[in-house]
């Protein structure tokens, strides 16, 4: 069996990685390069796997050192985690400590907020981070498996599966609409406005029996770019509902009708963090708002049923 890595071995494989070097690392953790140099290999030798290229400008994980610095990051955060829940005990607002959270841009936008303040107000000792992570590739799961966030909301049962090992949850389930430019005579004849996050979110069997739908033409960063172009009236869209919380009014949102795409947001945490007060709270409170988020999209938007032809 492979001798364990102590803690202090684990904060110089991070700081190698982050800073590019082992200099930089030395640096960063008041050591000497030689003493950075000299546990890195008894690491290897640990580990039985070399953990980073030297080159003339620094040095890079190898596969096998991301591999060994996403365990790193959760080891040390679950040592954080356990001093904080040992000193604050069972109390509600005794919780403490940082929560990180990764998400996408419509839910850091329509969602998190009412959970934060909610979550603040019971627990004032928790501090929140929220970063926002395009729902591509990884995604935000990546970040937790990575070990750089503890929660991540996801979107789940898109073309990229989530990475393995990780403890999944459901929090609601939203429609995709059609959004046009409000009075405009032809929607349809508009240019489609997509963008490249969307793709991993798409029901693929439903858009490609759309014979109605064009290929897409203008090509934005971010639904909220998308949702611009189109009020300006420089194109349609499809677009899921938690993006269309406070559209405006220039802004035309259409059911489209039986069938109608869907998108399944849920949350991804380790199984070890799911265990966590802090974690409970969260996703406590992520469960209570869900619903509240999805019917303010159906009261506000003037919904209008749209015939979606299908191909023979």
């Amino acid at each position: 069996m492979a001798a364990e890595l102590t803690p202090p071995e684990l904060r110089i494989l991070l700081a190698i990685g982050d800073r590019g070097g082992f200099t930089a690392a030395a640096e960063a953790l008041g050591m000497t390069q030689s003493a950075v140099s000299h546990a890195v290999r008894g690491m290897e030798r640990k580990l039985g796997a070399v953990l980073f290229e030297r080159t003339r400008s620094g040095a890079r994980p190898t596969p096998a050192g991301d591999r060994a610095a996403a365990h790193a990051r959760r080891i040390l955060r679950l040592y954080e985690a356990m001093a904080a829940e040992v000193r604050g005990g069972d109390a509600d607002d005794s919780l403490t400590g940082p929560l990180r959270i990764a998400t996408f841009r419509s839910a850091a936008l329509h969602l998190l907020p009412a959970v934060l303040e909610r979550l603040t107000r019971k627990h004032p000792h928790l501090r929140p981070e929220v970063r926002v992570v395009r729902d591509i590739g990884r995604g935000t799961a990546g970040e937790v498996a990575d070990g750089r966030a503890d929660l991540a909301v996801v979107t789940l049962g898109g073309s990229t599966p989530l990475p393995d090992g990780l403890l999944v949850g459901q929090l609601m389930t939203e429609t995709y609409s059609f959004v046009h430019p409000s009075g405009h005579p032809d929607p349809r004849g508009l240019p489609l406005v997509d963008w490249q996050e969307n793709c991993s979110a798409y029901t693929r069997a439903w858009w490609s029996a759309q014979n109605w739908l064009p290929r897409a033409t203008i090509s934005a960063e971010d639904d909220g770019t998308v949702l611009a172009l189109v009020a300006q009236g420089r194109g349609m869209a499809v677009i899921p509902d938690l993006s269309l919380v406070n559209a405006p009014t220039s802004v035309t949102v259409a059911d489209l009708g039986p069938g109608r795409p869907t998108r399944t947001i849920g949350y991804a945490t380790t199984a070890e963090l799911a265990q966590t007060a802090a974690l409970r709270a969260l996703i406590r409170e992520l469960r209570a708002a869900a619903a509240p988020a999805i019917r303010t999209v159906t009261a506000s938007a003037a919904h209008t049923i749209v015939t979606t032809p299908t191909r023979p």
